[in-house]
């Protein structure tokens, strides 16, 4: 197999491992899936680490009203046109308009064709969520725009606004991936546990311990990707979960939306370094 520099710039984005870790990593396992597990297994890559570097500029936009809510992603080619006050303006005004159409994505295209005309760059509507029929919405948006998320709550009041926007907060700083624990599928706990397995078997413990540390390790590992099983940023005594026991509120679902997560990167400076290293 033939590694690139855009391979290991990929693996060390998805996975935080160093470059020559990310090299070897791809030499022996033969692809991009396979070296992210082996990264994981080595314990040289974080478990839910997302890319790194973001891969594309934009804004994320969002809107509530009444008992809806919407967010977009609208990605743009650099950061000044990300500046620009008439670009800010078109991702609001889509956020907006995700509340009334139902194929934003397609309804927008030529709105969206004469942004780029104006403006000269490729702009895209990357992805559109909508929320309905909660009791109430935490929103917030982090650095202009660089993060946005939507918590929806039940049995919530008016007066839960502030702990409704303390929620979204959390989830713009703690980047849950599931709700709670049952809501991790089983194909993704039985890799986690296959990982876990053998990160303690390469440390040298005893193979009649390794099922019982592994289920301490797994225990930890909903505390980090479930949401209600998170620490409060705001009050790490509590979980989320005691946080809204106390407030009498439920919350059914929330969204994440980072600019660029996923999406690869124009080549930079960076790919000339990680070119020196695989050439």
């Amino acid at each position: 197999m033939q590694i690139s520099a855009s391979m290991v710039r990929e693996l060390r984005d998805k996975t935080g491992a160093g470059m020559m870790d990310c090299k070897k990593a791809l030499t022996e396992s033969g692809n991009m899936e396979n070296a992210v597990t082996f990264l994981r297994e080595k314990g040289l890559a974080a478990a839910q680490k997302k890319a790194g570097r973001v891969a594309s500029e934009g804004l994320v936009g969002l809107v509530v009203e009444g008992n809806k809510a919407g967010m977009v992603e609208v990605n743009c080619e650099t950061d000044f046109v990300a500046k620009n006050e008439d670009f800010k303006k078109l991702v609001q005004d889509l956020a907006k308009r995700s509340l009334r159409v139902p194929d934003l994505i397609k309804d927008t295209e030529s709105l969206i064709n004469d942004k780029i005309a104006t403006i000269g760059e490729k702009i895209a509507l990357r992805r559109v969520e909508v929320l309905e029929g909660g009791d109430l919405y935490g929103s917030y948006l982090h650095a202009g725009g660089s993060i946005g998320c939507l918590v929806e709550l039940k049995g919530a009041l008016p007066e839960h606004q502030d702990l409704a926007r303390d929620l979204a907060m959390h989830v713009a700083a703690s980047a849950p991936v599931f709700l709670n624990r049952e809501a991790v599928d089983t194909k993704t706990l039985e890799a986690e546990r296959h990982i876990l397995a053998t990160q303690t078997r390469e440390q040298g413990k005893p193979e009649n311990m390794i099922e019982r540390i592994v289920n301490g390790k797994i225990e930890k590992y909903y505390s980090e990707v479930c949401f209600l099983e998170q620490k409060f940023v705001k009050d790490p005594d509590k979980t989320i979960q005691k946080l809204l026991q106390e407030a009498g509120v439920t919350v059914i679902r929330f969204v994440r939306f980072k600019v660029g997560e996923g999406l690869e990167k124009k080549a930079d400076d960076f790919a000339q370094e990680v070119a020196k290293m695989v050439g």
